[in-house]
C-alpha cells in the first residue's frame, strides 16, 4: 500500500502529516509514505519517519497584489505536469492533504486519476485548497465544530489535530529537562516559530511586575534572542530577578514538550496546531492572536478555543502590559477558574487524532489497492 502526504509550508500544515506518518508506521499494513511538494518544512523529518520526498513545484495565490503572484501561475503549471507524471509512476492508494497551496497541483491530478483523497481543515475557517477539494474528497477531518458547515456533512467528522508523540507525551520531571528550579508558577511564552515582535515587546515591560513572583521561559524567535536578552538586561531594575528569566530563540520537540508539562499557563498566537498541542496538556492559556489583517483564521481560532472556556483572548490592537499581567494574575491566583480552564482544554484536546485519521487512510487505501 502506498499513501502520499501534501499540505502547505508551514509547521502547522507539516507537522500533523508526521504525527500522522508516527501511528502509520506502528500499523501491521507497514504503507509505502511519500510526501509531495516542494522543499519540505523539515527534511529530518521525513527521513526519521520513513517518507520519501517527491518533489513538485507549487504557485502561491496571495491575497494582495505582488509580481510575484504572476510569477507563481507558471509554477503552478509545472506543478501540475510534474503531478500529473509522478502520480501516474507511483500511484498512490490514498492521498492525504492537509491544504495550503503546495497541496493544489497534487489535488487536481488525484481527481483526474481517480485516487481516493483525505483531506483535514485545522482551522476553524477552511482555506481555499481544502474548498477546492471538499467535493471529491473520500473523508473530510476538522478540529473546530465551528467549520462543519463548510463541507458535507456525510462525509466531515470532527477529529481534532493529530500531535507528534514526542509532543504528546507526558514528561514525569520536565523541570529537569528544562534545567529550571520547580519553585515559582512558570510563565510559557511564545510567539510561534519564528517569534512575534509585540509579544516579545509586551513581556518585556512587564518583566518587572512578574519576575518577583513568577518564573518566565520566553521563546523569542531566532532573529530577536540577541535583542530581546539585551533589552531584558537594561529593563529590569532588580537584576537578581534575571534568574527567574529564561529566553530562547527556538525550542527542540522536546523542550517544548516538556515547557508543557511544566508550565502554569502559556501566552500564545493563535495557530491551531499549537491551540491543540497546549489543550493536549490541558494548560490554561492566553492567546493573542495575529491581527486579522495579517492572518485571516488566527482570530476566528483564538475566539473558538476560548468558547470552550480553557482560555481568554487578548487582542493585540489594544493589549497593554497593565492588561496582560493582570489577566495573568487573574487566572493563576483564581483556583477555581483555573481548574475549568484546565476541564475545559483537557476536554477540547483529541489525543486519538492521529490514530483515527491513520485507520481511515488505510482503510480508504485498502479498498483502492
Amino acid at each position: 500500500m502506498k499513501i502520499a502526504f501534501v499540505g502547505g509550508g508551514s509547521g502547522g500544515h507539516f507537522y500533523p502529516l508526521i504525527a500522522t506518518a508516527e501511528v502509520l508506521n506502528q500499523m501491521p499494513e507497514k504503507p509505502e509514505l511519500y510526501y509531495f511538494g516542494p522543499n519540505p518544512y523539515n527534511k529530518d523529518e521525513l527521513k526519521d519517519n520513513n517518507i520519501k520526498h517527491i518533489y513538485c513545484p507549487a504557485g502561491k495565490l496571495r491575497r494582495y497584489f505582488s509580481w510575484q503572484n504572476f510569477l507563481d501561475i507558471f509554477k503552478t503549471l509545472g506543478g501540475l505536469l510534474t503531478a500529473f507524471y509522478k502520480l501516474y509512476i507511483i500511484y498512490p492508494d490514498v492521498i492525504f492533504s492537509k491544504g495550503g497551496y503546495t497541496s493544489v497541483p497534487i489535488l487536481l491530478m488525484a481527481r483526474f486519476y481517480r485516487i481516493p483523497v483525505v483531506i483535514h481543515e485545522s482551522d476553524s475557517r477552511p482555506g481555499r485548497a481544502n474548498l477546492l477539494a471538499r467535493k471529491f474528497a473520500r473523508y473530510i477531518g476538522i478540529a473546530y465544530d465551528e467549520v462543519a458547515t463548510y463541507f458535507p456533512e456525510d462525509k466531515t467528522a470532527l477529529v481534532g489535530i493529530p500531535i507528534r508523540k514526542v509532543i504528546a507525551k507526558i514528561n514525569s520531571d520536565p523541570f529537569t529537562i528544562l534545567g529550571i528550579p520547580n519553585d515559582k508558577p512558570l510563565i510559557y511564552v511564545t510567539g510561534g516559530s519564528l517569534g512575534a515582535e509585540r509579544i516579545n515587546s509586551l513581556i518585556l515591560l512587564s518583566l518587572n511586575e512578574l519576575l518577583p513572583d513568577y518564573r518566565v521561559f520566553h521563546q523569542t524567535g531566532p532573529q530577536q534572542e540577541k535583542v530581546v536578552t539585551e533589552t531584558a538586561q537594561s529593563l529590569v531594575t532588580n537584576k537578581k530577578l534575571l534568574e527567574n528569566y529564561y529566553v530562547k530563540g527556538t525550542l527542540s520537540a522536546d523542550m517544548v514538550g516538556a515547557l508543557l508539562d511544566a508550565a502554569t499557563i502559556v501566552i500564545s498566537r493563535a495557530g491551531s496546531t499549537t491551540i491543540f498541542e497546549i489543550a493536549l496538556h490541558a494548560i490554561p492559556a492566553i492567546i493573542i492572536p495575529i491581527p486579522e489583517e495579517v492572518s485571516h483564521d488566527q482570530k476566528t481560532n483564538a475566539y473558538a478555543y476560548a468558547r470552550t472556556g480553557a482560555a481568554s483572548v487578548l487582542e493585540e490592537g489594544n493589549l497593554t502590559t497593565n492588561l496582560l499581567t493582570s489577566e495573568i494574575r487573574s487566572i493563576i491566583n483564581d483556583p477555581a477558574k483555573y481548574t475549568a480552564m484546565q476541564t475545559a482544554a483537557k476536554n477540547f484536546s483529541s489525543p486519538q487524532a492521529s490514530t483515527k485519521i491513520a485507520e481511515v487512510l488505510i482503510s480508504i487505501g485498502l479498498e483502492h489497492e
